[in-house]
């Protein structure tokens, strides 16, 4: 070997290996499972590149980070159609035999594109694939070693994501019983904690840990993938034949739209924790005080009036630490974008009409492409990880199928709109079937009554703190890119005008639009829900405004380099600098936001773990030795009672834990996926009756009725009956298997 090729091999090496080695310093004994994720999302978007080399076969890298998606998706969601549709039990060895046999057709795929001439490995871009690798494992990385300093999965939702996470590892069966509800299976969107118990199962790691590290793992994945898609739509706009200091312009363009999806704020951070306390200061006045989720709760509550809404963003997310369906949905919304634009280039590079297909192979050709099949799968599968995704996404997908067909027909509205039907019917017929396991089981009557006009709308000063610098960079760019092309006469069609539009500036200009109506929606309409008495606006606002936000990241980044680079007007150049200036700032907002959670993250020996169940030995001491009794002990699903109380609170820390049913939980959070409040206070009222009645006869009656294998007394039992709590007539109604003289803390296993 070359000695100038030896010296570039190490070049290469060194990074690779710093950031091994930090990874084994910061993360101590987690690093084992960290590893064993990040190798075998590695293997298996190996195993997926004959597929995803062929969807994305115009870009660079050919999907090679997407491809990890891609995997994760088909074997997950092969696995649980299988076990929903009860053909196999949710096991780990399942998990495993469904991912091998994916990987063997896999390899026979490539096998065929091997002897068709088709290369689907990126071997001419191994750079930009070495590059992305770094950075996915630098950020996953980086988030991992941030949830260590607060792993707990405690407060806000996270007994609810864990409680599912818990509930499946131990269910052999999909839908698995409500965790909540023992007399019920999980009625919600539980695909997102459903995909990461199929990790844990299939990299054989335990819960306690992939908690977190599913979420960081998204957190990478929402870095990387802007940073593949922004990179290509860059690279695709640039001269091939770009050379001096533009050919680091897709990478640095990339690298800004990855962290302005993955880790910037908004300009609330900027606005309110900069710009205000300094004029206060300068006032000589008492200076506020800045806390991260205030840029969440903005709308509704400064000022305080009775429209309570909520604005999250994904950096918001990766720090609290919730394990929503919004939050692992990320990926796979992403990789629709990508889909799309691979979609969008291949139309534009591949002429069909019937003028140069014959009728019979023209429609077999507009229905059978593989990006929009894929796209179909992607949101039939959004019904069941986040159904406002496929909403938003159906939207999405149908605009962009029409402005291609638009292009594609040349104008001519017959077969722009008869093809267009055809596809959105295609793809609306196809997602549908695909997740029938899970809609025929799924009641989802109970969350939603309808839609509503709003009633109250956001003051004009709060739309523009949250999304006035996004929504300006995408107007600036949009309107820029109509005076440059209606110059030439010929444009003034539509069709014309699309026509001349070069394909990456027409996808930033879709999402750009996409996001501004995903925002304008809350203020004229609402999804209609329980939460609809001061918080009506609130749901619709939050699952819209995350997706504009991911749109939007990408769209203000390609704008900035659009207005900069390829514009000529110097005002709209000096805007984008301004615009670059404050999403620079909007960063900060990541370092508030990590410090207030986290805390002195730059001290490694502050590192706690990724233990999200550690947090039992201090906050719940009275009862973390039956909890680990009841994990140790209780293989199957059986019913353990415990007291009920309120959404948000500590109750329902054994079910959470453990994943064991018991009879009633949150309460709001049962109102919302039941609806029956008449039912949901009948089970109050029978816990209550269990835990405090004299009555052995009743007491045993509630318990066969309710088929209680356990029953729990620990701290919460005693806080909320007190006196009442009938203690001999518990221990009576069976074997104490567990018991905390010290707590007077005991297990109860029912006769």
């Amino acid at each position: 070997m070359k000695p100038d090729k030896i010296k570039k091999l190490i070049m290469m090496i060194i990074p690779a290996a710093v950031l091994v080695a930090l990874s084994a310093y910061l993360l101590q004994g987690d690093v084992w499972t960290f590893w064993t994720w990040y190798l075998l999302a590695l293997v298996l978007g190996v195993a997926a590149m004959p597929l995803t080399g062929r969807l994305f076969r115009r870009f660079d890298d050919k999907g090679w980070i997407f491809s990890k998606v891609t995997a994760i998706a088909i074997t997950g969601f092969l696995t649980w159609f299988l076990v929903t549709v009860k053909i196999l039990k949710f096991t780990a060895v399942t998990c495993v035999a469904v991912t091998v046999i994916c990987t063997v057709l896999s390899i026979l795929l490539y096998r065929k594109e091997q002897k068709d001439g088709f290369e689907c490995i990126p071997f001419a871009h191994l750079n930009l694939v070495y590059a992305e690798e770094l950075l996915f494992f630098a950020f996953f990385l980086m988030w991992t070693y941030f949830a260590g300093f607060h792993p707990a999965a405690y407060g806000t939702e996270k007994f609810m994501d864990y409680g599912f996470m818990e509930a499946m590892m131990r269910s052999k069966i999909l839908p698995a019983t409500d965790l909540w509800y023992s007399e019920g299976k999980i009625n919600y969107y539980y695909g997102g904690q459903y995909f990461a118990v199929f990790l844990t199962k299939l990299s054989g790691t335990k819960v306690e840990l992939t908690y977190n590290l599913m979420r960081t793992f998204v957190a990478g994945l929402a870095f990387i993938m802007p940073f593949s898609l922004v990179h290509q739509m860059v690279k695709d706009r640039l001269d091939r034949n770009i050379s001096g200091w533009k050919k680091k312009l897709p990478s640095v363009t990339g690298f800004l739209a990855g962290i302005a999806v993955s880790v910037a704020g908004n300009m609330h951070y900027v606005v309110y924790a900069c710009v205000i306390p300094w004029i206060q200061k300068l006032k000589g006045e008492e200076v506020s005080s800045y806390w991260f989720p205030d840029a969440t709760r903005y709308i509704g509550f400064n000022p305080d009036v009775a429209d309570k809404t909520i604005h999250e963003f994904p950096c918001y997310s990766f720090v609290l630490g919730d394990l929503h369906a919004h939050v692992v949905d990320i990926m796979f919304v992403l990789l629709i974008l990508a889909l799309l634009y691979a979609w969008m280039k291949k139309v534009r590079t591949t002429k069909i009409t019937l003028e140069n297909t014959e009728k019979k192979e023209f429609w077999r050709r507009q229905l059978l492409m593989p990006q929009l099949l894929a796209a179909a799968a992607l949101l039939g599968m959004f019904h069941w990880t986040n159904y406002w995704d496929f909403v938003i996404y159906y939207t999405v997908t149908c605009g962009v199928i029409l402005i291609m067909n638009i292009i594609g027909q040349e104008g001519k509205v017959k077969w722009i709109l008869a093809v267009t039907a055809a596809q959105a019917a295609e793809i609306l017929i196809l997602a549908t079937l695909i997740i029938l396991p899970f809609t025929m089981q799924f009641d989802s009557s109970n969350m939603v009554q309808g839609i509503a006009l709003a009633q109250h709308h956001s003051l004009p000063h709060q739309l523009l703190v949250l999304w006035g610098l996004p929504t300006i960079l995408t107007v600036l760019f949009i309107i820029s890119l109509l005076v440059e092309k209606l110059k030439v006469a010929e444009n003034r069609s539509l069709y014309r005008l699309l026509k001349s539009v070069t394909l990456p500036d027409l996808f930033a200009v879709v999402m750009g639009l996409c996001a501004i109506g995903l925002v304008l929606i809350p203020e004229l309409v609402y999804v209609r829900d329980i939460y609809e008495n001061g918080n009506a606006r609130a749901n619709t606002m939050f699952k819209l405004t995350y997706q504009a936000y991911i749109m939007f990241g990408m769209t203000m980044i390609y704008a900035i380099f659009r207005l900069l680079i390829i514009g000529k007007n110097k005002i709209l150049k000096a805007l984008a600098v301004i615009g670059l200036i404050l999403f620079v700032w909007t960063c900060g907002y990541f370092g508030n936001s990590v410090h207030a959670w986290f805390g002195e993250v730059w001290k490694p020996s502050e590192y706690k773990g990724l233990n999200a169940t550690a947090f039992l030995e201090t906050d719940f001491s009275e009862d973390v030795g039956g909890i680990k009794w009841l994990k140790e002990n209780v293989k199957d699903v059986e019913v353990v009672l415990e007291a009920n109380g309120d959404s948000y609170s500590e109750y329902e820390r054994v079910s959470a834990m453990t994943g064991l049913p018991t009879i009633m939980g949150w309460y709001v959070h049962e109102w919302l996926w039941r609806g029956d409040l008449a039912d949901i206070n009948a089970k109050i009222a029978d816990v209550e009756n269990i835990y405090t009645s004299t009555d052995e006869a009743h007491v045993k009656s509630l318990l066969e009725e309710y088929d209680v294998s356990y029953i729990f007394v620990g701290s919460c039992e005693r806080k909320k009956y007190g006196d009442q709590l009938n203690n001999d007539m518990l221990k009576s109604m069976g074997e104490v298997v567990y018991q905390d003289d010290e707590w007077q803390t005991y297990i109860v296993k029912v006769k």
